[in-house]
C-alpha cells in the first residue's frame, strides 16, 4: 500500500495553522495567485508534498513557489532548502525562491519570473 504523497492527513492541522497565519510576505502574493489570476494558473497555499509544507503550489505546473525570510539564510536553512528542493525535484517539482523583499520591492519581476516557469503550449 502506497503512502499518500500530497496533504498528508497527519500535517492537515499543521497546514491550517500555517494558512491562517501567513506572513506578510504570503500574504501579499497570495493576493496575487489566488482565483486563477495568473495566467488562469490555479495555486494552492500550504500544500504539503511528502514531509514538507510548500508556500505555494500550482499543481498543473507542478511548480513550488517559497518565500525565504532571515532563516533561509544561515548556514542550517541553506542545507534545509536544498534537501527539500532534491526531494521535491525527485518528483518532477520545480522549485523556485524569492526573498520576502522581493514581494516587497520587485512584485512584478517576482510574477514574472512565476510566469516564466510555467510549461506554455
Amino acid at each position: 500500500m502506497s503512502k499518500q504523497l500530497h496533504n498528508r492527513k497527519e500535517l492537515e492541522s499543521y497546514r491550517k495553522a500555517l494558512r491562517h497565519n501567513l506572513t506578510s510576505a504570503e500574504a501579499t502574493l497570495w493576493i496575487e495567485l489566488k482565483g486563477k489570476q495568473l495566467e488562469g494558473r490555479e495555486f494552492r497555499r500550504q500544500h504539503s508534498v511528502g514531509p514538507y509544507i510548500l508556500d505555494f503550489y500550482c499543481p498543473s505546473e507542478k511548480l513550488c513557489v517559497e518565500l525565504d525570510g532571515a532563516g533561509h539564510f544561515t548556514p542550517e536553512g541553506v542545507a534545509y532548502d536544498k534537501t527539500r528542493t532534491e526531494y521535491l525535484n525527485r518528483l518532477n517539482i520545480r522549485v523556485i525562491r524569492f526573498r520576502n523583499l522581493d514581494v516587497f520591492e520587485q512584485m512584478e519581476k517576482v510574477l514574472s519570473e512565476i510566469k516564466s516557469n510555467f510549461n506554455h503550449p
